[in-house]
């Protein structure tokens, strides 16, 4: 009886586990688990690591890895590399750790927002946008277009939403196929 006990024990918790798993949706080939942070969970992805190198490079690791929560609009390697030719490099330049800092965290917003919370709050407002400030200070605005939500830069450059609501212990992470350019 016993035997059958731990058994039964066992088959629940990884139901449970994998049930928990699937939640959350995978990023770059990697499972994300929502018991972990930020960082945690982006250096897995095998679509981040461009943005990893520069979160270390900044200095902001720890930043991101404490309890927050932040929500972090992720480029995508693909957006990086869109970028003009010779950005990433001179933005990973010691001397320009300052401009990469204003960079990554024009990326990041205080609290842990979900994108049908941000998508519902642009639909309300009068011009269509839900405007708001990143943690660098930027000013950032998401609209909805057909089923997709968007993020705009004070630029007016935008990123698309590709992967929502990827759940951390920080957090939540919202992939992004451009890279968010604060002025």
């Amino acid at each position: 009886m016993k035997i059958a006990t731990k058994l039964a024990t066992v088959a629940v918790t990884l139901t449970l586990a994998t049930a928990a798993q699937a939640e959350n949706p995978m990023v770059g080939g990697a499972a994300m688990f929502e018991n972990k942070n930020i960082v945690e969970n982006a250096v897995n992805s095998a679509d981040h690591t461009t943005l990893v190198a520069a979160v270390q490079a900044a200095g902001l690791v720890e930043t991101l890895q404490s309890p927050g929560p932040f929500t972090v609009f992720a480029p995508v390697n693909d957006a990086f590399a869109a970028l003009p030719e010779g950005t990433v490099d001179t933005l990973l330049k010691p001397e320009n750790k300052n401009m990469l800092v204003k960079v990554l965290t024009a990326h990041v917003v205080a609290g842990d927002w979900s994108t049908a919370e941000i998508a519902r709050r642009a639909r309300a407002s009068s011009d269509g946008f839900y405007h708001f400030k990143a943690v660098s200070g930027d000013a950032l605005s998401a609209q909805v277009k057909g089923k997709n939500l968007y993020i705009y830069d004070e630029n007016g450059n935008a990123g698309r939403v590709t992967i929502a609501d990827v759940d951390q212990s920080n957090g939540v992470i919202h992939v992004v196929n451009a890279v968010l350019v604060p002025k």
